[in-house]
């Protein structure tokens, strides 16, 4: 990965329970997987750290929380042990349309190490933050999960935002259920040849929709 003035933390190890269990992550939109997808969104990063299962990922540092599920700021938690840069961007595994001029925008309007409050987050449509899809100074953060004993991310970071950022594109798009697969399969505008795949192989018992086994 290029070096930056920030990392990226990537949470992908959610248990997908509306998606009966699958691997999440793993499942492809546009012949890339949604985690690959994520990785490409952050090209300037320092280090690209993704909580979840370990993949055939060359350039990304895979680590978990203890215990492996135990939720997203246990998660977070996991992940910030393995920033360096001052900055970070924190993000879920399944946003088949985020790409680096968004995190551009959000690392803009977190101000660059110029605010004290911390960051800034993304809005959906309605205007509802994103809790995952986020820029934070890295030392700020630190000092909020020291003396955070919640198990929210809402509780954790609201505190924290200096702004709030409605991105165009709908980057704030995840995957929680089939009918947001099959919507963002239909509206991907980067297929590749292995698209008819996708559509022919949904998620099942031949495999493609298993977590791979943590090493």
């Amino acid at each position: 990965m290029g070096g930056g003035g920030y990392d990226a933390v990537i949470l992908a190890g959610g248990e997908a329970r509306r998606l009966g269990g699958v691997d999440k992550p793993g499942l492809a939109v546009g012949g890339r997987t949604l985690l690959e997808r994520v990785v490409r969104a952050v090209p300037g990063a320092g280090r690209v750290v993704v909580v979840g299962p370990e993949r055939e990922m060359p350039g990304v540092v895979f680590t978990r929380e203890d215990p492996p599920g135990g939720g997203p700021v246990p998660a977070l938690r996991a992940g910030l042990r393995e920033v360096t840069a001052p900055w970070l961007v924190l993000l879920a595994g399944d946003l088949p349309f985020l790409g680096p001029s968004h995190v551009a925008a959000l690392l803009e309007a977190s101000g660059g190490g110029a605010v004290d409050e911390g960051g800034a987050v993304a809005v959906d449509g309605d205007g509802r933050e994103q809790w995952l899809l986020g820029a934070w100074d890295a030392g700020v953060l630190r000092a909020a999960l020291d003396g955070y004993a919640g198990r929210s991310l809402h509780g954790l970071l609201a505190p924290l935002v200096a702004a709030r950022v409605a991105l165009p594109g709908r980057a704030w798009f995840d995957c929680d259920t089939m009918d947001d697969l099959k919507e963002a399969r239909v509206n991907d505008t980067s297929r590749v040849p292995s698209q008819r795949q996708e559509e022919a192989h949904p998620p099942g018992r031949d495999g493609s929709g298993r977590a791979p086994t943590p090493r």
